[in-house]
């Protein structure tokens, strides 16, 4: 069991309103007691590859967007299914580190819901990006439509507008954003 296990289950019980599920081809008694030091309380063990990828298909079929994270060769067909998945580096099979989506090469479990928390703020710059280029798009061809925008004002408009969007941007690369809101 990794040191941060517990916090990162934590952080993304906390983050995402669902409690992970651990599944695990172990026999159940150790499962339990990885689940009782994390606090992870959904435990499917004993499972081979093909129901790791069932319970991820599962979860999809209700309507989620699933994370898996592992670092087996057992792990990599569910890897491969999930929205996401996410392989522990160090650690990690080359099966696994192929397949993931991505890979935390200090395998620190915390590193998961950072990454998670991160991601959100970046879609949610995206959206704001959109909305502020299309504002000003929508502006200046209407002006352009109802009267007569002079191009330099056209041009300086639309610059002016990526550069706000290239600054809004530019947020995630502070070092407050790397941090847990």
């Amino acid at each position: 069991l990794r040191d941060d296990a517990a916090r990162a289950t934590t952080r993304l019980t906390a983050l995402t309103g669902t409690a992970p599920t651990l599944l695990t081809g172990d026999h159940a008694a150790a499962a339990a007691r990885v689940a009782d030091a994390t606090g992870i309380t959904d435990v499917r063990a004993g499972l081979l590859p093909e129901d790791k990828v069932g319970a991820v298909r599962e979860r999809e079929r209700a309507g989620r967007k699933v994370l898996f994270v592992g670092d087996g060769v057992n792990d990599a067909p569910a890897l491969a299914a999930a929205h996401a998945g996410v392989a522990m580096g160090r650690a990690g099979s080359d099966l696994a580190l192929e397949t993931a989506d991505a890979v935390v090469v200090r395998d620190e479990l915390t590193a998961v819901p950072a990454v998670v928390d991160l991601s959100r703020r970046a879609r949610r710059l995206v959206v704001q990006n959109l909305a502020v280029a299309g504002v000003f798009i929508t502006v200046l061809v209407l002006w352009d439509l109802i009267g007569h925008l002079p191009l330099p004002l056209g041009v300086a408009g639309h610059e002016g507008s990526t550069v706000l969007v290239g600054l809004n941007g530019l947020r995630l690369l502070r070092e407050s954003a790397w941090r847990p809101e």
